[in-house]
């Protein structure tokens, strides 16, 4: 369960519109206007569905979204802000680095042990501060 100071900062978030939420963007990332409306829209829909009665909740699908484009457009720091505006890990996996298990180089399962240690890194962070 979220603790008391989680739960204030997505109720607060989950207040924000997508226009208030690319302005947060805009704060950072120059250009890419499309890129941060369309997941401002995601994480606003997000937060809408979680606040949602279950008995509807299930009937709402959430939806992904693929950030696609050269390098050094900003696709990394969209995700990066976004994810720190929603209170939530974030790490950059380079996958040309993966293997499949058995071959030299990283196996697919690090990434999800990584995110797993981000989040834990995040959480241990928020209580320590709840305890100074």
């Amino acid at each position: 369960m979220p603790s008391p100071r989680t739960q204030q900062t997505l109720a607060r978030l989950a207040d924000l519109t997508p226009r208030q939420i690319v302005a947060e963007l805009d704060r950072y990332i120059v250009g890419q206007g499309e890129a941060k409306k369309a997941v401002a829209i995601a994480l606003r829909n997000r937060w809408r569905r979680q606040r949602a009665p279950d008995a509807i909740r299930e009937e709402i699908s959430p939806n992904n979204i693929i950030l696609i484009g050269p390098t050094g457009v900003g696709k990394t720091e969209i995700a990066r802000r976004l994810a720190k505006l929603a209170g939530a890990p974030f790490i950059k996996v380079e996958a040309s680095k993966f293997t499949e298990v058995g071959y030299v180089g990283r196996d697919v399962e690090s990434m999800v042990r990584d995110l797993v240690e981000s989040a834990i890194d995040m959480v241990r962070t928020e209580r320590e501060s709840e305890v100074e």
